[in-house]
């Protein structure tokens, strides 16, 4: 993969008409390890939001060691790239031969779950050859949380009811070595509040079933920085879920987990993209709402933009983006702030595309065939440059 500075550099050497990929690996790196030193448990890297084999590498050459997968397809690709990964399969409604073929030809033993039906699928599926059960399964039970604190909502789909969790708690027990629990705030959550709450819904489950818990997994929604959602410091999140944590009526010996997804690789990756167009306000690009900007259609997400060609301190408009397919849903409102007099040939920079954005990419239209680069500057935005850590002085978190 070809190395340059920055954006800059690329447009210099190669003036490229399609879309780029920038990808910045010391980012990723550098992510994984504030993860790997700060959060006082397990950290498992939510592979759905970006699969790229390089930065799976990257993830596990930084300390990440534990990999949540959604799919038999994630299955297989960790294992391909990393044969000493712990594989942990945690969506809760899996096809019982995604669950044979991850159990017994990939060594994955851990699965989540919301259902008496979901368990029963996994112990057949997991059972040996002579029909004895599975003895060294470890069993998450996934309880229902509220999302009120993100920015998008993960509450209606999966999770066990309160109401219903701890009789699901005690059958799950019997069929596992370690039961856990597990949850998912919702995407981006913008205040540790959210895990405090989720965690005492966690503890009503346990207290109702008394059964020994062994792995409490708060799962994902660990914030990224975008422009207008400025999240509190991440040392703050690791604190309040530590200290929600400590009290909970778990087993001497029960591990702490987290699944960040966006956290890990949202400064992974930046697009580069040419405008073929202006027309008024609007500017025609040649990447969208099928490429990776897929959270700036059809979510409304605000990237960061700055324009290559200009003064950084140019003054600027407000301008919404048509993506190069001949649907009208590629289009991406914004406002995004570019400078007043851009035009067609200029070259723009969408920063904070690593999480989601290379994923969603599609073929659509014969447009989506993006090439990678990797450059050697820093994220145009960042939660691990050293700018938001948390001063000496507060070194207390209130958990109001």
């Amino acid at each position: 993969m070809a190395t340059y500075p920055d954006a800059r550099s690329v447009v210099a050497a190669l003036a490229p008409d399609e879309p780029v990929i920038l990808n910045r690996p010391h980012a990723a790196a550098r992510a994984a390890r504030f993860f790997v030193d700060g959060f006082r448990g397990r950290s498992l890297y939510a592979v759905k939001a970006n699969p790229s084999p390089d930065l799976i590498r990257i993830l596990w050459d930084n300390g990440i060691t534990h990999y949540d997968v959604a799919s038999i397809a994630e299955v297989r690709l960790v294992r391909s790239i990393l044969p000493e990964a712990e594989l942990c399969f945690m969506h809760p409604v899996k096809p019982k031969s995604a669950i044979a073929e991850a159990y017994h030809q990939h060594g994955c033993r851990t699965f989540s779950l919301d259902s008496e039906e979901e368990l029963a699928k996994i112990v057949d599926a997991c059972r040996a050859p002579d029909g004895k059960p599975a003895r060294d399964l470890k069993l998450l039970v996934r309880l229902r949380v509220s999302s009120e604190f993100s920015e998008l909502s993960l509450a209606s789909k999966f999770g066990a009811d309160l109401i219903d969790a701890p009789v699901l708690l005690q059958q799950t027990r019997q069929h596992c070595d370690w039961l856990g629990v597990c949850f998912h705030v919702g995407s981006q959550a913008m205040t540790p509040f959210a895990y405090v709450q989720a965690i005492e819904r966690a503890r009503a489950a346990i207290v109702a079933s008394s059964v020994v818990i062994d792995i409490v997994d708060v799962g994902g929604g660990f914030p990224s920085i975008y422009p207008g959602m400025e999240p509190p410091p991440l040392e703050d999140y690791f604190d309040v879920i530590f200290r929600a944590s400590e009290s909970l009526p778990v087993s001497y010996s029960s591990e702490l987990w987290c699944e960040p997804g966006r956290a890990l690789c949202a400064e992974y990756s930046s697009l580069l993209a040419k405008v073929d167009k202006r027309r008024g306000n609007e500017l025609f690009i040649n990447d969208g709402a099928y490429g990776a900007l897929y959270d700036a259609a059809h979510l409304g997400w605000k990237f960061p933009v700055r324009a290559l060609d200009h003064d950084e301190h140019a003054a600027t408009e407000d301008f919404s983006l048509y993506g190069p397919t001949c649907d009208d849903a590629d289009y991406m409102e914004g406002p995004f702030a570019l400078p007043a007099d851009i035009a067609a040939g200029d070259y723009i920079e969408v920063g904070m595309l690593g999480a989601y954005g290379a994923a969603m990419t599609t073929q659509f239209n014969g447009f989506g065939a993006t090439q990678a680069i990797v450059v050697g500057d820093q994220p145009m935005l960042s939660l691990y440059d050293g700018r938001r850590v948390r001063p000496e002085t507060d070194n207390v978190v209130n958990l109001r």
